[in-house]
């Protein structure tokens, strides 16, 4: 790469955050959904999260992401808490400039806490543009293991956001 490039790449730190929500649904045990990310060889599992459309409100794109990456509809949850502040990541330098088209330098997430009143079989995540190869229900300890580093001190803040509604 010439200087003269080199110069006019951003630095991550002038590029903003991604505005984003993620949705942490529990069952009633109070264990939360986790799906397995289709998009990597690496078993990385995550809650339902992405990005907030422009003139979308935060809940409504919750639900939103809720229902394109789990077939979960607003009738099988009931609205318990959102996260108190919106939590922010950056991405790892592998990843900065190839994802989202290279203009964020990560995410700012607002979290909200449902609960699942349906039953297993009405999760479907054979979505129209699928995200999970497979899903399970899980602890709150197992979730913090099994996201990627990256994400893992998001996950912190969120699950002890949470934490008096998990099993």
């Amino acid at each position: 790469m010439t200087k003269a490039k080199e110069a006019a790449k951003p630095k991550p730190e002038d590029l903003p955050y991604r505005p984003c929500v993620g949705v942490m649904l529990i069952d009633a045990q109070g264990r939360i959904f986790a799906g397995r990310r289709n998009d990597t060889e690496a078993p990385a599992w995550q809650m339902p999260q992405g990005g907030i459309d422009k003139g979308e409100k935060p809940r409504q794109a919750a639900l939103r992401e809720l229902h394109e990456e789990s077939g979960v509809t607003e009738d099988l949850v009931e609205f318990v808490a959102k996260s108190p502040d919106w939590v922010t990541y950056d991405l790892p330098p592998e990843l900065l400039g190839k994802v989202w088209g290279g203009k964020y330098r990560g995410q700012k997430q607002r979290w909200f806490l449902y609960r699942f009143l349906g039953r297993d079989d009405h999760i479907d995540i054979a979505t129209e543009h699928p995200e999970f190869s497979e899903w399970r229900w899980i602890t709150a300890d197992e979730m913090l293991h099994a996201i990627v580093p990256f994400k893992r001190a998001v996950y912190e803040q969120v699950v002890a956001a949470f934490r008096r509604y998990l099993a």
